[in-house]
């Protein structure tokens, strides 16, 4: 029996989408939901047949040709020409999962019952959530206000029979779907396309999908220094609560319970020391990643509010009887927090690569670059060079976009967000950083092998041995790149136990 998610106006929250997406769920519209879409549709209508007032983007043009009155008759076309002219995407199609999200995330943004849609349209992207029917849709093409403009066209364009959409693993014309479900192209009504491509939802599937995939990093990246500190002969007194009470940042805070509770056993960090104090990449720990981490909870914190909002213009609030023509597209929150968590996840990178180094600097007893067999063989020297150039890379991609604004529309739309930018160069930044902590296991793994028989904490013991499981230790050169990438693939498949509290609101 297939798992239904029944769109309602209920909070939408992280756990919510995580289990959508887990279970793989199929969408239905509450009755609730239903309800509202259609009072709002009858109200627009009655509206229309009874008043003679301009109305931005119902019956008059868009952007700065607002004051053009469209007429009657040519209502229905208007919207349509509105989705056709604005598909104006260029560049590599979007993650498949991230177009998922959008049609996700519109059709919750249009259940409010403030967009003024027909329930058939809601139904039709439902249709195509339920089909695994996706849209093709390309990177460029958003200013991230007026909404996300031409992604959202292109999501649009198969409710219209055009455009592509990738099913059953291949593109195909939007036509040719249409055929084999023996469905009808949607006859857009007043006010519809606008509702469609008026929004936030490419903005917001990305940061939906990047605060998911970075709760799990930021956890990752506190087991793999705890494991990287430990093979380092490191010390244990810098992650002490009373440390961390007399500068109570809570990112702080939970980063040094974390690791005191990740090390707890462990022989390694039990023993004697001959060193007094640790590099900072190691001391620093809880400043370091707790400054992410508090990061990270605002970022989630501004899209668990978007994805529970209407973000499209005008909005219709049928029993004030109001239109209002407002600004709820704009990406500048969105825009803030992209540039914030890429700056975030790029320093979570920083601090790894130089653990990484510190490991291969033959320090502490440990051989220089983790050679097994010294002489022929240069060891692990190369996957630091790789861990280096991402690290680099992401600080050019964390000039942020947010401080940007070209003029648009001759001026009628004077500042944009470019959040849409924001968010294409934060998705880079998580992708660099999860190779990076790849990198950073890889090498960890490898030391901590040297330190045998002595070993770790029975958590880190654990984590260890299923890792072991995939990459093995090192005795003599090889070729490396596919030991990184399984690496990469061990961290996406790994289960964390529930006894790490996920870095969630």
């Amino acid at each position: 029996m297939k798992n239904i998610h029944h769109i309602s106006s209920k909070v939408i929250d992280w756990k919510i989408i995580d289990r959508i997406l887990q279970n793989n769920s199929q969408l239905g519209l509450s009755g609730e939901s239903e309800a509202k879409i259609q009072l709002c549709r009858d109200y627009l209508d009655k509206r229309m047949e009874e008043a003679d007032d301009s109305l931005y983007g119902i019956n008059t043009g868009f952007g700065s040709l607002c004051n053009e009155v469209i007429s009657t008759s040519d209502l229905g076309l208007l919207q349509k020409n509105l989705v056709m002219s604005h598909a104006c995407g260029v560049g590599d199609m979007i993650p498949r999962e991230i177009i998922k999200l959008m049609l996700l995330l519109k059709i919750q943004s249009l259940s409010y019952g403030n967009s003024g849609v027909q329930v058939l349209t809601v139904q039709r992207l439902i249709d195509f959530y339920n089909n695994d029917i996706i849209p093709v849709i390309y990177q460029y093409g958003s200013l991230g206000a007026s909404g996300d403009l031409a992604p959202l066209a292109h999501m649009s364009l198969p409710l219209l029979g055009m455009g592509e959409v990738t099913m059953d693993g291949k593109v195909v014309a939007s036509g040719e779907m249409l055929k084999k479900f023996n469905w009808k192209p949607i006859q857009l009504q007043s006010k519809e396309g606008l509702a469609l491509l008026n929004g936030t939802q490419f903005m917001s599937a990305y940061g939906v999908h990047l605060c998911l995939r970075v709760f799990k990093l930021s956890r990752l990246a506190d087991i793999i220094s705890a494991l990287s500190l430990d093979a380092f002969d490191g010390r244990i007194e810098p992650f002490h609560d009373l440390i961390q009470q007399i500068r109570p940042h809570k990112g702080q805070i939970q980063t040094a319970s974390r690791m005191r509770w990740l090390l707890k056993g462990s022989e390694l960090i039990a023993r004697e020391k001959a060193h007094v104090q640790d590099p900072y990449s190691f001391r620093c720990i809880p400043q370091v990643h707790g400054a992410s981490k508090d990061s990270i909870n605002y970022v989630a914190y501004v899209f668990q509010n978007e994805i529970n909002s209407v973000t499209d213009n005008p909005t219709i609030f049928p029993e004030e009887n109001l239109i209002i023509s407002a600004g709820n597209f704009h990406g500048q929150p969105l825009a803030l927090a992209f540039d914030n968590l890429a700056i975030a996840l790029a320093e979570l990178g920083n601090i790894s690569e130089r653990r990484t180094y510190q490991l291969l600097s033959g320090d502490r007893n440990l051989p220089h670059f983790l050679v097994a067999n010294p002489g022929l063989n240069s060891g692990f020297m190369i996957p630091q060079y790789t861990a280096a150039s991402m690290v680099s890379h992401n600080k050019q991609l964390c000039t942020p976009s947010s401080v940007d604004s070209i003029e648009s529309s001759q001026g009628q739309e004077d500042h944009v967000s470019m959040g849409a930018n924001s968010a294409v160069k934060a998705y880079k930044v998580m992708e660099n950083l999860e190779r990076i902590l790849a990198i950073e296991l890889y090498n960890a793994a490898q030391a901590l092998d040297f330190r045998r028989p002595l070993k770790s904490s029975p958590y880190l013991e654990s984590f260890f041995k299923e890792y072991r499981k995939r990459v093995s230790f090192i005795k003599n050169d090889k070729i490396m790149y596919t030991d990184i990438n399984d690496t990469v693939e061990f961290l996406r498949d790994v289960v964390l136990t529930d006894e790490l509290d996920q870095v969630l609101l």
